[in-house]
């Protein structure tokens, strides 16, 4: 089970769980964005400025949205990070966080040239995917529960049919 009723309450009675809904959209898109970029200046040469910014601003993009997920699970599970319901997730989050922060070091102190810069966004990209992939099976783990929830309830609601075995 990935939440418990109390768990479950606390995550739909938290403002934390709308700004989770709003953020993650939000970030997918400027994720979008910065890869169409980062993509077309590693094909053509063009827009290195462009690329190289939106790359920071996807990450300044996943840093909120890590905070207020860990307030979030703060909320709904008692901890910041690593809740048993999120461990792996989690885990797999700080590879992102990494290989992110490694992208600002390289891009401010230009420790790299921009084209390896950007090929370091590519990976840091790649993990976010994989990252963002695991919360969406999450997500639907936690619908399936939610609808086996409310099928039970209403199955002890009503008889049970007559299967046409002796009972």
């Amino acid at each position: 089970m990935l939440y418990s009723p109390e768990q479950k309450r606390r995550r739909d009675e938290s403002v934390w769980t709308l700004v989770q809904g709003i953020l993650a959209p939000l970030q997918f898109l400027i994720f979008l964005i910065s890869l169409g970029l980062v993509i077309r200046c590693l094909t053509t040469g063009e827009g290195e400025s462009a690329a190289l910014v939106s790359v920071v601003v996807k990450t300044m993009a996943l840093y909120i949205i890590m905070l207020t997920g860990c307030i979030w699970e703060k909320v709904v599970f008692g901890q910041y990070l690593f809740a048993p319901a999120f461990y792996w997730e989690d885990v797999f989050s700080m590879l992102v966080l990494a290989l992110h922060t490694a992208y600002l070091y390289v891009w401010w102190t230009g420790a790299l040239p921009p084209v390896q810069q950007l090929w370091l966004a590519i990976a840091a990209y790649a993990a976010y995917c994989i990252n963002a992939g695991q919360f969406l099976l999450k997500l639907r783990a936690a619908r399936l529960q939610a609808e086996g929830v409310r099928k039970n309830s209403g199955d002890a609601a009503r008889p049970h049919a007559q299967t046409g075995s002796a009972a």
